[in-house]
């Protein structure tokens, strides 16, 4: 929670430690739920999670612009999401989000990947862009006070250069 509210410190209503508390609740009981931290002289400096989302999921709703018949259809198989990546300020820029992120991703079951990312976030769009992930829609999630996001899709899980170097 720490690094969290770090990362997002100023960023506005709908990042404060209560309703993350209430998401991360809500997401860790999700059957398939995984978390990847990464950590320096034993202190964390990122983590990444997900899960795949169920049949009767609420992830699509708020979703914006016209998407491709089927879409939002999900079976608890076929779509992993995921749901928060965050690297502490100090720590950026040295490959951790890379690492974590691979370590997730790299691998998975699912036929493909999702996540939400702010559109204004040009670090974190090249980045994903450069993972293989591209724009599909846009969506604003029903969380309250919650921001216009960009939904973002990955369907080639096992992409180049995603996994770390040991």
């Amino acid at each position: 929670m720490d690094l969290y509210l770090e990362v997002y410190a100023g960023a506005g209503e709908f990042y404060s430690e209560d309703r993350y508390r209430r998401q991360l609740d809500l997401h860790m009981q999700r059957v398939g739920w995984e978390l990847v931290t990464a950590s320096v002289d034993g202190a964390l400096v990122g983590y990444v999670y997900g899960f795949p989302l169920p049949q009767q999921t609420r992830w699509w709703e708020g979703i914006h612009e016209p998407v491709p018949l089927g879409f939002t259809e999900e079976d608890g198989h076929r779509t992993f999401a995921l749901s928060e990546l965050l690297v502490h300020p100090e720590w950026r820029r040295q490959g951790i989000a890379r690492a974590l992120h691979g370590e997730l991703i790299l691998g998975r079951g699912e036929k493909r990947a999702t996540l939400l990312v702010h559109p204004d976030n040009a670090a974190a769009r090249r980045a994903y862009a450069s993972w293989g992930w591209s724009k599909v829609s846009r969506l604003r999630p029903s969380w309250e006070d919650a921001p216009l996001f960009d939904v973002l899709v990955n369907d080639c899980l096992g992409f180049a250069g995603s996994r770390p170097t040991k």
